[in-house]
């Protein structure tokens, strides 16, 4: 299994159903060094599923006193799959080590 870390939308249960076809399994974790912002998102299927345009989104500061808490989730290919195809442009999969020393994926802000 892999790890897949959620600070957002991937958290709510009716998002992991759409996306997932269940929920998921995990537990909390903390990424450092890294703060929230916020897009607009203007895909549809992703605002219906999330209820939301407004969605967070991580960017990496540097700064030894910034981190974002979130739930570090057991996940299958097949599902980073799925994680993949529900994130939006705006971001990209990156492979991190959380506070726990675990290591898995989590969406950052991709700076294109």
């Amino acid at each position: 299994m892999e790890k897949l870390f959620s600070y957002g939308t991937l958290q709510l249960e009716n998002v992991q159903r759409d996306t997932f076809g269940r929920v998921l399994t995990g537990n909390k974790d903390r990424l450092e060094k890294y703060v929230i912002s916020k897009i607009k998102i203007t895909d549809p299927k992703v605002i219906e599923s999330s209820g939301t345009d407004i969605h967070p989104i991580l960017e990496c500061t540097g700064n030894e006193t910034d981190f974002v808490e979130g739930t570090l989730f057991e996940v299958t290919d097949e599902d980073l799959i799925s994680a993949d195809e529900y994130e939006v442009d705006d971001y990209k999969r990156a492979e991190v080590t959380f506070k726990s020393g675990k290591t898995g994926f989590v969406y950052l802000k991709n700076e294109q």
